[in-house]
């Protein structure tokens, strides 16, 4: 047998002794399906487990991995049928009640709307339950404000009300006074630009275009686009508050790591609102991230090309084809994103980074470069910072130092220009009295850093203080024990305090990860101590 069909055979073995009991008596689909869920090919395994669990229709194991899989997918059905299943068993994931909440308003099921609130009033996604009941009495011809601060409820879903209280009372074409409540909601820049397009679309939904048209101020491409379209938004409906509110939460969690609610939240605001493709930009990250890159490209090429967030999808492309590997396509698209009429800094910055991720350091210079020209309000420094790093990697550190300062100079508390700065001039032996200053700033900022350590200890090593840099390499070396620089590091100064057993070990623990240029420096180190030779 040969090697791949013996390693094949095997997966095989281990997935039939991981197969739930029922499922037991045909496995192929379930294999199949589990096959598939480990390569990430969401659509496949979402058929494999929905053919499982029509022959295992009381197992929750292959219930609960083809909810997940089905709305990666987009199958509502059958997520709906596998949700079913746990929820009878009494193992249903809290999200469950959202989906069944967005498919019965969906159907015009206000009853089991309401159902699934009552569900999500009982557990960790409580804090949702109010808006959307404010939203349903509003449908049902009920005051939704009045409802609303009726349910008053925590810190954390007093977040949501605010918002939504505001959302309700333009639905309800109290203007005025909605106004008066958005004010104090717009201070704040994150939350700003996303609150004023659902109002935006709220004004213009109630007839009031003009106003609509003014709160969507400013010249970006997307915010033109929007206030041309402002005359074509939809209806101030329970829908489309329920999906403001899922994709309200997806955009808080986007970065912490949770991508199987991501995806049910914004596949639920989807089904209630299918022409939002704010939805589509987060559920394509959300697929990325969680290995679905064929999925998530397919949910990029929905976004409307001619919509207010095309540009949005095409960037968000870019990031997939990055995450997927294919390095050539995404370098392509960016480079295309970078050199168009709307090119900002930031487009100018990922095809830097794509350039810099392919070694052509001197291209990705030049693109940094070109992103400081177009530069916008926050960019500045990090483009100085990555032109830097660039030019120095290109050989060319006469122009990088200045670029480097620059960076220090306007962002003086980035723990990463100071460490990069110090580190570089402290490795040529330039300015080390400077470089220690700017690599103790950096420690202060950030104590916990294992390469700050590592770059300040070298610093005190390079000025033959090697009593003050040891405590600080073993702290690197102890929280980052695969440093392959830290380890070296600290063999260095070990072999200069006359422990060589304990360098040596320090050497072998960096020759494990050291690139091909540190290892024949290390090798060199292993068999010579820190000779002349070595060094």
């Amino acid at each position: 047998m040969g090697e791949r069909a013996g390693a094949g055979l095997i997966t095989a073995l281990a997935l039939l002794a991981a197969l739930p009991a029922v499922a037991q008596q045909d496995p192929a689909d379930y294999v199949r399906a589990r096959a598939a869920d480990a390569q990430g090919a969401a659509a496949i395994a979402a058929a494999g487990y929905a053919k499982a669990l029509a022959a295992s229709p009381d197992d929750e194991v292959i219930a609960l991995r083809a909810y997940r899989q089905a709305l990666s997918a987009g199958d509502y059905s059958l997520a709906s049928k596998a949700a079913a299943v746990m929820v009878r068993k009494g193992v249903a994931p809290p999200d469950t009640a959202v989906l069944a909440f967005s498919i019965a308003l969906h159907n015009g099921d206000r009853l089991g709307a309401q159902t699934a609130i009552q569900r999500m009033a009982g557990g960790p996604l409580d804090f949702l339950a109010p808006v959307l009941g404010a939203w349903l009495a509003f449908d049902r011809g009920e005051d939704g404000v009045a409802s609303l601060d009726k349910a008053g409820g925590s810190g954390l879903s007093r977040r949501y009300t605010s918002r939504h209280r505001a959302l309700l009372l333009l639905a309800a074409r109290r203007t005025d006074e909605a106004m008066v409540s958005l004010l104090p909601l717009m201070i704040n820049p994150d939350d700003d630009e996303d609150l004023r397009i659902d109002a935006a679309r709220l004004l213009a939904a109630t007839g009031e275009r003009d106003r609509a048209r003014r709160l969507l101020d400013g010249d970006r491409p997307e915010i033109v686009v929007l206030r041309k379209r402002m005359g074509k938004s939809g209806k101030a409906d329970a829908a489309f508050g329920a999906s403001r509110l899922f994709l309200g939460l997806a955009q808080d969690i986007a970065k912490e790591d949770m991508q199987p609610l991501t995806v049910l939240l914004t596949r639920s605001a989807l089904l209630l609102d299918p022409e939002d493709d704010r939805a589509r930009l987060y559920l394509a990250e959300a697929l990325s991230e969680g290995g679905s890159s064929d999925l998530a490209l397919a949910v990029l090429k929905e976004v409307n090309r001619k919509g207010p967030f095309a540009r949005g999808a095409a960037a968000g492309r870019v990031a997939a084809l990055r995450r997927a590997g294919r390095g050539a396509e995404a370098l392509a698209a960016a480079r295309a994103m970078a050199h168009d009429r709307h090119a900002t800094g930031a487009d100018a910055q990922t095809y830097g980074d794509l350039l810099a991720d392919d070694a052509q350091y001197d291209a990705a210079a030049a693109a940094y470069a070109a992103g400081l020209d177009r530069q916008q309000v926050g960019e500045e420094w990090l483009l100085h910072y990555l032109r830097g790093t660039a030019l120095d990697r290109a050989g060319r550190w006469d122009e990088a130092l200045p670029a480097l300062r620059r960076a220090v100079q306007l962002a003086p508390m980035e723990p990463q220009a100071l460490e990069y700065l110090g580190y570089a001039q402290v490795e040529r032996g330039e300015n080390l009295t400077d470089a220690e200053a700017l690599l103790v700033r950096a420690q202060a900022l950030r104590p916990n850093d294992p390469g700050i350590a590592d770059s300040l200890g070298w610093a005190y090593y390079q000025q033959g203080d090697v009593a003050r840099a040891l405590p600080l390499l073993e702290k690197a070396a102890r929280v980052d024990p695969g440093g392959a620089r830290a380890n070296e590091h600290l063999g260095d100064a070990y072999w200069r305090l006359g422990r060589h057993y304990e360098a040596r070990y320090a050497w072998r623990a960096a020759a494990v990860y050291a690139d091909p240029a540190a290892a024949g420096r290390i090798a060199g180190k292993l068999a010579r101590g820190l000779t002349l030779a070595a060094n």
